[in-house]
């Protein structure tokens, strides 16, 4: 995944730290976690994800056009209802994840940082006659993110997806500065990803690698509509739908709260019977620190680790709490 080219002008506010790797063009925080994420679970603040990618789809035949690429079923959806699908390859695997809403015009989606132009070549790839635009909005749209039970309000004309977790919003990239300060605090992305964790929701390139597959990250249902046929990589789907068996499955970890260090990114995880010599059974994919639950982490491992099995994610114990069933 490649890492975003903007970078927010937010980062000069006082106290910001700027993200790392594929998040480096926004703040990771503003020095204080905690307090920004207690601010989120509350309501209030504004979270800037102005470095992910911005989509649009234009034309008569958008969404028709759209239902036949992705995983969800679109060709029905109603103005200013949010829904997030998915692209796969050939055999299934995860490529792209999209999160969407149509105004009635126009279809937005926001991506993953850097995915955008990848994700924009494919698509132009595969308009043959139908009568659709696709463009890349990145430049012109800074994403931000509203929690749920923020009073803030919608500039006029502004895009907007509204969900459980709160409101996303494709704002003028020229307006992100003076948003933000109408509407703040500004929080950074750490404090989003926490609560990204604790909702147990996957990000594209966190909780995937290069093979995985829906099933095992619980996008059935939200991203993957099991009643629509005709896109790629649908025929795996099917498949591990009716049998019931993917390779691996999503859990959620309650870490042990005395060690100060974090597993990163793909830290081996193994069964606490075995120690720490023992076989691999999978992978953290994100860690993060809760202002209530502490240590916590989401992590991939084999289906046919027991649900109550201890673990160890690298040299952490850690308390397995189901998220896809085994």
């Amino acid at each position: 995944m490649q890492r975003p080219s903007l970078s927010s002008p937010l980062l000069t506010l006082p106290g910001a730290v700027p993200g790392e790797g594929v998040d480096e063009g926004v703040a990771a925080h503003y020095g204080d976690l905690f307090r920004e994420q207690r601010s989120l679970a509350d309501g209030a603040g504004v979270v800037d994800l102005s470095h992910r990618g911005v989509l649009t789809v234009t034309g008569d035949d958008r969404l028709s056009w759209l239902h036949l690429l992705l995983t969800q079923h679109v060709e029905q959806l109603p103005p200013d209802q949010a829904t997030e699908a998915l692209i796969l390859s050939a055999n299934g695997h995860i490529e792209h994840a999209l999160y969407l809403v149509d105004d009635g015009t126009t279809t937005w989606a926001h991506v993953e940082p850097g995915t955008q132009e990848a994700l924009l070549a494919y698509l132009e790839s595969m308009k043959f006659f139908y009568r659709v635009e696709v463009a890349d909005r990145t430049a012109e749209f800074a994403l931000v993110h509203l929690p749920a039970g923020s009073i803030a309000k919608v500039p006029d004309g502004v895009a907007v997806r509204e969900t459980a977790y709160g409101r996303d919003l494709f704002l003028p990239r020229e307006d992100l500065e003076s948003y933000a300060a109408a509407n703040g605090p500004a929080i950074g992305l750490l404090a989003h990803e926490a609560l990204r964790v604790e909702q147990h929701r996957p990000r594209l390139g966190f909780e995937t690698d290069h093979r995985t597959i829906p099933h095992e990250l619980g996008w059935i249902g939200t991203a993957v509509h099991l009643q629509k046929g005709c896109y790629r990589g649908q025929e795996t789907v099917a498949r591990v739908q009716n049998l019931g068996k993917p390779p691996r499955r999503l859990v959620f970890l309650h870490l042990d709260g005395s060690e100060v260090h974090l597993p990163p990114h793909g830290a081996e995880v193994r069964l606490a019977a075995d120690g720490l010599e023992g076989r691999k059974i999978g992978f953290v994919t994100t860690s993060a620190r809760h202002h209530e639950l502490g240590p916590i982490a989401l992590a991939l491992v084999k289906r046919n680790v027991p649900a109550d099995a201890e673990l160890i994610a690298e040299t952490t114990a850690a308390a397995q709490e189901v998220v896809v069933e085994p």
